[in-house]
C-alpha cells in the first residue's frame, strides 16, 4: 500500500510526466509549482503578472480541492518571480485568494527564468480538510 497518493484533476493544467500536480501524504497536500496556464486552452494567460497570478491560484485551488483541501488550509507558500518589479502586482492578486488567518508562511524569490516563459510560479503546502462526522 502506497503511503503517498498523487492528485490529478482536469480542472488544472495537465502536469508534465516528471511530476504530479500534488501529492497527499500524512494529512498534508504538497502542490507542485503552478503557472498561469488556463487548463481549458493549455496556454499561458495573457495580460499582466496579476492576471497570471490569479490563474495560478485558480489552478492551485482546483488541485487542493481534488486532494480534499482548500486555499484556506494553506500553511506554506513559495513564490518565484522573474523580477521583483512584479512583487506588488503579484501581492495584489495573492491577497484576493489567500484570506484565511493565520496567513501562511511565505517565501518569495526572484529567479532568472521560469518554465514556458512565465513570470510567476507558485507552490504551496496545505493540510487536508477534517473528515465529516458521520451521524
Amino acid at each position: 500500500m502506497a503511503l503517498a497518493k498523487a492528485v490529478l484533476t482536469s480542472k488544472a493544467p495537465k502536469p508534465i510526466p516528471q511530476l504530479s500536480q500534488a501529492v497527499v501524504y500524512n494529512g498534508m497536500v504538497y502542490c507542485s509549482g503552478s503557472l498561469g496556464i488556463d487548463p481549458a486552452t493549455g496556454k499561458m494567460v495573457e495580460g499582466t503578472v496579476k492576471d497570471r497570478t490569479r490563474q495560478v491560484f485558480k489552478n492551485l485551488s482546483a488541485v487542493l480541492e481534488a486532494a480534499g483541501s482548500s486555499l484556506k488550509n494553506v500553511v506554506k507558500v513559495n513564490v518565484f518571480l522573474t523580477t521583483m518589479d512584479n512583487f506588488a502586482a503579484m501581492n495584489e492578486a495573492y491577497d484576493e485568494f489567500i484570506t484565511a488567518e493565520p496567513k501562511p508562511c511565505r517565501t518569495c524569490v526572484a529567479v532568472a527564468q521560469l518554465p514556458f516563459g512565465s513570470d510567476v510560479e507558485i507552490e504551496c503546502t496545505a493540510y487536508l480538510n477534517a473528515p465529516s462526522a458521520k451521524l
